[in-house]
């Protein structure tokens, strides 16, 4: 994108960090200058000596090309485009990579101490492939967008009322090429976008893009705020990969990290030799559980620094949505910190009022400037009205993740079939707090890593009771209220726990049990996306009912999901490897059910007992209902029913 130069306002916006476009005047910008094309250079180091552009273009010469500081404490320089070009000098620069090098640039910063240190810019648009750490120039103006009917629409769309169904991946060990070749952005857009159009998932969620420099951080560690990771290509590569997406009418939901980064040298860390982008006080910006540094929300060029990032990969990306990674860090002073390593706020509580305050500005901003977007929170905590509008003194996030209900499930689901029965709360207790955010349900990348097993080997027993195990679960999970996310590889029974330097194993599905899970997630997200009743209401009890919720003896559960005048779909779940023949299940109301999902079919692995038949209710009160039927409940399993009501025969008179 071309220098938009900040007028005095704009100016003072940055720095009370009330700026949200502050990368159109910050980093390294194209600029036509009496009819030459140059590149202008804006850094924020208030404290600094000197600062100077410099990089391969010039040897690498800290002098060379001093910046001039401004009245505000941003350094401000122009050079010719010819400079970083090889034809300047094609005896010296005659070989393949040599445009490429010419382009890396870095701030050469002396700090108060006298020390000179080289840093990336903070607001650089690309990045060197690790372990190089240099920006380079990138205009980002060259791509020509092919989702405009997205976009548009996506404007006008419902997300509280409508399906989300989020297949999380990482880039890097989705598929792989030959030899374990890490493919392209758009490599991975050949393949991702059919995948997920068969497989029916709505949206796909990437962990981190964002440059950063060691791979086992998966890319929570961020350097590169601004620039997406090299590791897969180009930035106008990962255009291609989401525009494609779009075109193939799949969301996209990049993770966000503005709670902390790493120290490394050429990055964030007492930027110009003062804390800029962390707080001053080490008990506010240590982060002793990651090892890296909190971000000072209450300053306002960091506040400014963050929103604009956020509003840049909606904008310059066109992404659908943010998952703000690790917010309860960003909520609380005392996470992750022992007695002494933190500071109470002004009012002598834990809470980070500068953060509160940060997440309620950020979110406003979103939803004002990029229609159709959302923000979701990870926040593991009981914050309160974290999904709340700012006037009712929420946070302002479009949705959170359930992180209550998925531990609660992760442990029931653990355990024995035979020690189920004693811990049937955890079943049912999520519907207690169901409607109190607006919840996203998540079976993430945190859970099938560190000794927490593949979601497959999370089921105890042998392997049909862990195949039969999980098909029940995920039934159970996609009918429970709340958007669903599900981290890649479960959706065919990865039996491992993930690894972060190669693909998935794919050649699983040469193995029986495998294709036929992966069927049936196949068929339970196009069930989701079909059926109205499991998805248009998860805010109200209008759209969930309880049928039969305490028999925890045989650990069955029944209940109905709802959507106005659209068919209710009846679910019954047995987390036994019990076959119960003839299960009583409680109705509201005269019906007829038909199965139309059954987890025990013989086409999902299963034992194949089944409801072959419509079967009609009877005027039997059940659980305190008017009527009841009688249906096979087969072992671990969910079955899905549709429900017809039938009208009460007139009584003769």
């Amino acid at each position: 994108m071309w220098y938009c130069p900040p007028d005095a306002q704009r100016r003072e916006n940055f720095h009370q960090g009330l700026c949200f476009d502050a990368y159109n005047f910050l980093g390294a910008h194209p600029v036509e200058e009496n009819g030459e094309l140059k590149w202008h250079f804006s850094v924020w180091a208030p404290n600094a000596r000197q600062v100077s552009v410099t990089g391969e273009f010039c040897g690498w010469d800290y002098c060379a090309y001093p910046m001039q500081k401004q009245y505000d404490g941003i350094w401000e320089l122009r050079l010719p485009d010819i400079l970083f070009r090889p034809e300047r000098d094609p005896e010296k620069y005659n070989y393949p990579e040599a445009s490429f090098r010419l382009r890396s640039y870095k701030y050469a910063i002396e700090c108060a101490d006298g020390d000179w240190h080289l840093r990336a810019d903070p607001y650089g648009f690309q990045s060197e492939l690790r372990p190089n750490n240099a920006s380079l120039l990138c205009s980002m103006a060259d791509y020509v967008w092919h989702d405009q009917k997205w976009m548009e629409e996506r404007k006008k769309r419902d997300p509280y009322h409508s399906p989300m169904n989020i297949y999380e991946m990482h880039l890097g060990t989705w598929r792989r090429g030959e030899d374990g070749r890490i493919l392209n952005y758009e490599e991975i857009a050949e393949q991702l976008v059919p995948y997920i159009k068969t497989m029916g998932y709505t949206h796909v969620e990437f962990l981190p893009v964002m440059e950063h420099p060691f791979d086992g951080s998966w890319g929570y560690q961020v350097t590169g705020y601004y620039s997406p990771t090299a590791r897969y290509g180009t930035p106008a590569q990962l255009q291609v990969l989401i525009d494609k997406l779009h075109q193939g009418g799949i969301g996209v939901i990049l993770d966000w990290v503005p709670a902390h980064f790493p120290r490394d040298e050429f990055g964030l860390r007492r930027f110009d030799g003062t804390p800029c982008y962390e707080h001053p006080d080490p008990r506010r910006s240590e982060m002793p559980q990651w090892g890296t540094l909190l971000f000072d929300y209450g300053r306002g060029e960091v506040s400014s620094f963050l929103i604009s990032n956020a509003i840049y990969w909606l904008r310059e990306y066109h992404a659908d949505g943010l998952r703000c990674d690790a917010v309860s860090c960003m909520l609380y002073l005392d996470f992750g910190k022992g007695p002494g390593q933190w500071v109470p706020n002004k009012d002598g509580g834990r809470e980070n009022l500068d953060a509160i305050a940060f997440l309620q500005r950020m979110n406003e901003t979103v939803y004002r400037e990029c229609p159709g977007a959302m923000t979701i929170a990870e926040e593991s905590t009981a914050f309160p009205r974290v999904t709340h509008p700012i006037y009712e003194g929420g946070l302002g996030f479009g949705f959170k993740w359930n992180m209550g209900w998925m531990n609660d499930m992760l442990s029931y689901i653990a355990k024995d079939p035979i020690y189920r029965s004693y811990h049937h709360n955890q079943l049912t207790f999520s519907m207690m707090y169901a409607f109190s955010e607006n919840y996203v349900l998540p079976f993430s990348h945190d859970e099938v890593v560190h000794g927490k097993h593949s979601m497959l080997d999370k089921n105890p027993g042998d392997l049909w009771r862990k195949f039969a195990g999980l098909r029940a679960l995920y039934g159970f999970y996609m009918a429970h209220p709340g958007k669903k996310l599900l981290f890649m590889g479960g959706e065919f029974g990865q039996m491992i726990e993930w690894k972060d330097t190669e693909q998935l194993d794919w050649f699983l599905l040469l193995y029986e049990k495998h294709p036929e899970l992966h069927a049936y997630v196949k068929k339970l997200n196009h069930l989701y996306r079909d059926l109205p009743a499991l998805h248009r209401v998860d805010d109200s009890w209008d759209g969930f009912q309880w049928l039969n919720v305490n028999d925890s003896q045989r650990s069955v559960v029944a209940f109905m999901r709802k959507a106005g005048r659209h068919t209710p779909i009846l679910v019954l779940c047995n987390f036994t490897p019990v076959p119960y023949g003839e299960y009583r299940i409680a109705l509201p109301f005269n019906c007829e059910l038909t199965e139309i999902l059954n987890s025990d079919r013989a086409e999902f692995a299963g034992s194949n007992q089944y409801n072959a038949f419509p079967i009609r209710a009877e005027e039997q009160p059940q659980e305190g209902l008017p009527y009841s039927c009688v249906v096979c409940a087969p072992p671990l399993s969910t079955v899905y029913f549709q429900v017809k009501r039938v009208a009460a025969p007139k009584r003769k008179r």
